[in-house]
């Protein structure tokens, strides 16, 4: 018992600080990983949106599945510049996600309009 005691004294606060240590580390590099996830998560939403404009603004007169394909060239490439890495299905889905957002901001400004317009000429009338 003795001896325990002893080497408990001698030694305790060095093996809790390597624990603490070690604990905090596990920490940090958990954190360190969530952060990571979330900011590539982010910058690839950012560049599937980027692309989905471009591509729709650069290439009006291919078709749709010829535009997909240059917009999968596009997010590869600038993903790859960022040592981001991304499956083929997720950049479709992240590129499908961009397109349907697209349109419906635009339907939106679309209906935003006409309806100015309608209370426009409604007010001219008056």
């Amino acid at each position: 018992m003795e001896l325990i005691n002893e080497f408990v004294s001698t030694y305790g606060v060095t093996i809790l600080y390597a624990v603490l240590t070690f604990l905090a580390g596990k920490i940090g590099l958990a954190i360190k990983n969530v952060y990571t996830k979330h900011v590539n998560d982010q910058t690839k939403r950012e560049v599937a949106q980027t692309c989905v404009k471009a591509v729709e603004q650069l290439y009006k007169d291919l078709n749709g599945s010829e535009r997909l394909d240059k917009c999968i060239e596009s997010v590869v490439a600038m993903l790859g510049e960022k040592g981001i890495t991304a499956t083929e299905l997720e950049i479709r889905m992240l590129i499908e996600s961009a397109v349907h957002e697209l349109k419906s901001t635009a339907t939106c400004d679309i209906f935003a309009d006409d309806k100015q317009e309608k209370e426009d000429a409604e007010d001219e009338i008056k």
